[in-house]
């Protein structure tokens, strides 16, 4: 249990430090530029992130069920589950909520962007700053849960 504890938290870990940056660094810095460089560099780290973040997302979730099924009637086994439920709630919310703004936001050029296209960026980064919330949640309690294994 100790060796699965430690990959879930860095497995999820990793994922959180991921979409912290973006939420507090990368998307800051891009809606700073120039329409024609935001643009383009927001459609290309859309097409780059949502090629490997579904993979991410998911694998968390498997690894953090799998933990919390494994560790039944342990102490570690309920803020694996509730860790279960937060991801589960962050899939969701990708899936209906942001994976929409993202797939029309890459295929965004300046001749072919919405007039209200900065809009939609920041609907996405407020429903991103929300999610990074709930994945740092699902990190606290998966983090508490190995202190549960070890201790």
């Amino acid at each position: 249990m100790t060796a699965l504890g430690i990959i879930t938290v860095v497995v999820i870990g990793t994922m959180v430090g991921v979409e912290l940056a973006v939420a507090a660094f990368v998307n800051p810095l891009l809606n700073r530029l120039p329409t024609d460089s935001s643009l383009a560099a927001r459609a290309d780290g859309g097409r780059v992130l949502g090629r490997l973040m579904p993979f991410w997302y998911v694998a968390s979730l498997v690894l953090v069920v799998g933990w919390g099924v494994l560790a039944w009637g342990e102490p570690s086994s309920a803020p694996a589950l509730v860790s279960a439920g937060l991801l589960a709630v962050s899939v969701a919310m990708s899936v209906l909520l942001l994976v929409p703004i993202n797939s029309r936001a890459m295929t965004w050029t300046p001749e072919t962007a919405p007039p209200d296209w900065r809009e939609q960026t920041q609907r996405w980064d407020r429903l991103h700053y929300v999610r990074v919330a709930v994945i740092l949640g699902a990190f606290a309690l998966v983090a508490l849960a190995l202190a549960r294994v070890s201790a």
